[in-house]
């Protein structure tokens, strides 16, 4: 599943599914991909592995906003990550591939305080759904 942040880039419209239906439903594929793995991927410490990460690189951008420019290379190497916990079977390759999309589409600090909003809603989906 391909997650699009913006509605409109341009205009900086949200669309506004992105919060609820969205990320449910990538809350529901990935949790079904763990049930698919028996466990062995995207238990709800993994993920919350990478969205404490990310909320940490949050707040570095919002304590110096200026060098957000200079974080950025260190925001993407979330990619490497991602792809070595794939190669662990740590995660699967929807949760993988959520963070490669959406990490390509953060190219300044809205777009990267627009991908936290997501995966904190995102995470609390999945913890639901992880849980029954």
């Amino acid at each position: 599943m391909t997650v699009q942040l913006w509605k409109d880039r341009s205009s900086r419209i949200i669309d506004p599914e992105l919060f609820s239906a969205t990320a449910e439903a990538l809350a529901k594929e990935v949790n079904q991909e763990r049930l698919a793995s028996r466990d062995k991927s995207n238990k709800p410490t993994q993920i919350r592995k990478f969205f404490d990460e990310v909320i940490r690189y949050k707040g570095m951008v919002q304590s110096t906003p200026d060098d957000f420019a200079s974080l950025l290379p260190y925001i993407k190497m979330l990619n490497a990550k991602a792809a070595y916990a794939a190669g662990r079977d740590l995660i699967g390759v929807t949760f993988k591939g959520f963070i490669s999309d959406s990490l390509k589409q953060v190219q300044d600090q809205k777009d990267f305080e627009l991908f936290c909003s997501f995966f904190e809603a995102f995470l609390g989906y999945y913890k639901f759904c992880a849980e029954k």
